[in-house]
């Protein structure tokens, strides 16, 4: 029973992951494969090849990225865009969404933009309980100056906006900000930090990944 139950796992480690990672492509190549469906029907490749070819519609979202993204580059295009954001920012109820969601973007995907990258130690939910958080930015105006105020807080006093994400799903979480000085800046890249919270603290940045292979190690090491 012992070795049926080794095997199980050992079967389990191997496949899991990659029955999962193979989920997800496929959910990738199917959604994007949507996209081909602006195309006119006489321009749908499964028409013209006369068979269906999974991972097209990938390659053509790709192409359209792309397309955007030189059209915007220069600039007549840069123009048509401030004039698309322009037009947006006039719908009541499009406008709310659409700013907020490009804010967002911004910040994530610009060259210039500054989230997610350093990881935080940071004590939540409560004092003395420490986990672990990613730097979003700094507090400024109105939120700043009542948090300056409140009992404990200088007036010069530093803020972090920090995000905390849940284990194991990472994109879940929650938005506080924190004093400055009780945030400790870990060396760990953000990729490592991601790592070690989406494997609730089994796989430890620089370390071995597991106890027992920890144990192995110092009792391999005759300095240790």
């Amino acid at each position: 029973m012992a070795s049926l139950r080794k095997w199980l796992l050992s079967g389990l480690l191997v496949l899991v992951p990659l029955i999962i990672t193979l989920w997800v492509l496929d959910w990738v190549v199917t959604t994007l494969d949507q996209t081909l469906r602006i195309l006119p029907t006489v321009w749908h490749p499964d028409r013209l090849l006369g068979v269906h070819v999974p991972g097209l519609g990938v390659i053509f979202a790709l192409l359209v990225v792309l397309s955007i993204g030189a059209l915007a580059s220069n600039i007549i295009g840069n123009r048509l865009v401030n004039w698309w954001h322009a037009l947006l920012h006039r719908i009541p109820v499009v406008r709310s969404i659409y700013s907020g969601v490009k804010q967002v973007s911004d910040t994530l995907f610009s060259e210039k933009g500054v989230a997610f990258r350093k990881a935080l130690l940071v004590q939540w939910p409560h004092e003395g309980m420490w986990t672990i958080a990613f730097l979003t930015g700094s507090p400024h105006g109105e939120v700043l100056a009542q948090l300056r105020a409140r009992p404990g807080s200088t007036s010069d006093e530093a803020f972090h906006s920090v995000y905390v994400p849940t284990t194991p799903n990472p994109t879940g979480g929650y938005f506080v900000m924190v004093r400055q000085r009780d945030c400790v800046e870990l060396k760990m890249s953000v990729d490592e930090a991601l790592t070690y919270i989406v494997s609730m603290g089994v796989i430890v940045p620089g370390g071995p990944k597991n106890p027992k292979l920890k144990a192995a190690v110092a009792a391999s090491n005759p300095s240790s």
